[in-house]
């Protein structure tokens, strides 16, 4: 049964243009939070511009690392962005949907560091990489790419968007920085050098798109809801990204006061790379690469094992 007339459900999702790109016209345009660290309701500046029947989303902008780890302690969130590798910690309360996913196809994190050093100086024993998190694809990406010696490279954990200041600086000892969101487009403008790009050594090594972040929903919905509570929320979800696609050049400026350093055509530029076809549905070819991605992390023993990823598809009138 419905909790209230109408229900209020939390939609957690990062502060960066693609995730406020789509979620926007079912919870109104927000306010970018004041501290990203903190997982708190967003201050709400418009109605929403869907109809969301009977209910309502309350938005909720926060930095990555922070709701994968809300998602693997309290799990209270009702739908939250995450990255691949924190669902195969979370499989058994959260169910990823078939779209909102952040995938790139030859492309996708980085790993830079200052003139005169290498990604093989990572092992040096003077190195320190700088990570937005352990519970990032980016980090379980790395790891991977070590080979079995990411226990040999000291790495500190900071927000996402500190860390090209860390690395230009040597701040806390960093020599190296992962970078993830919109960082991937600016870190030339400080001088640092590009040693490593995790989504070409994803696609040489496997062919697939690089799935990095997903977009999922608590799997008890229809318990709380009612029955088709949850597929009621997925097409709503959907609802939200196929009219952000219709209304593009609203969307793109008003994903742009949360990236003020990007202008317009590096903005444009991020959000054709992460709002794409895989976007709107991940597919046969998306699914194989969570699939592979989770179970190659599983057989190093880097993350749990994630099971048979089953997807919480939208209805096809919706998604037409």
């Amino acid at each position: 049964m419905a909790e209230t007339a109408q229900s209020s459900l939390t939609l957690a999702h990062s502060p960066d243009p693609d995730d406020v790109y789509m979620w926007w016209p079912i919870t109104g345009m927000i306010e970018p939070p004041s501290d990203p660290q903190i997982v708190e309701p967003a201050r709400v500046l418009s109605p929403p511009e869907v109809d969301t029947g009977d209910l309502r989303f309350q938005p909720i902008a926060a930095d990555i690392a922070q709701l994968n780890r809300r998602a693997q302690s309290v799990s209270d969130l009702d739908i939250s962005a995450m990255s691949i590798n924190t669902y195969a910690h979370v499989r058994d309360r959260y169910r990823l949907t078939s779209f909102g996913s952040s995938m790139g196809f030859g492309y996708g994190p980085k790993v830079v560091a200052r003139r005169g050093r290498s990604f093989q100086d990572l092992l040096a024993p003077d190195s320190c990489v700088a990570i937005p998190g352990r519970h990032t694809t980016a980090y379980l990406l790395l790891c991977m790419m070590l080979e079995g010696r990411h226990a040999d490279v000291p790495v500190i954990e900071m927000p996402f968007d500190h860390i090209l200041d860390a690395v230009g600086h040597g701040r806390q000892g960093v020599t190296h920085g992962l970078l993830i969101h919109q960082s991937q487009l600016t870190f030339a403008d400080l001088g640092l050098d590009l040693v490593a790009d995790v989504g070409e050594w994803w696609l040489r090594k496997t062919g697939l798109p690089l799935p990095l972040g997903g977009n999922a929903v608590r799997r008890d919905l229809d318990a709380r809801l009612g029955p088709g509570g949850m597929q009621r929320v997925a097409d709503m979800l959907m609802a939200s990204l196929r009219y952000a696609r219709l209304h593009h050049e609203r969307s793109l400026e008003y994903s742009m006061r949360f990236a003020p350093e990007l202008d317009r055509s590096r903005a444009e530029r991020y959000i054709e790379m992460y709002v794409n076809d895989l976007t709107v549905d991940a597919g046969s070819q998306g699914l194989a690469a969570m699939q592979q991605l989770l179970d190659t992390g599983s057989r190093l023993g880097l993350c749990p094992s994630p099971g048979l990823i089953d997807l919480l598809q939208p209805r096809p009138e919706i998604s037409r």
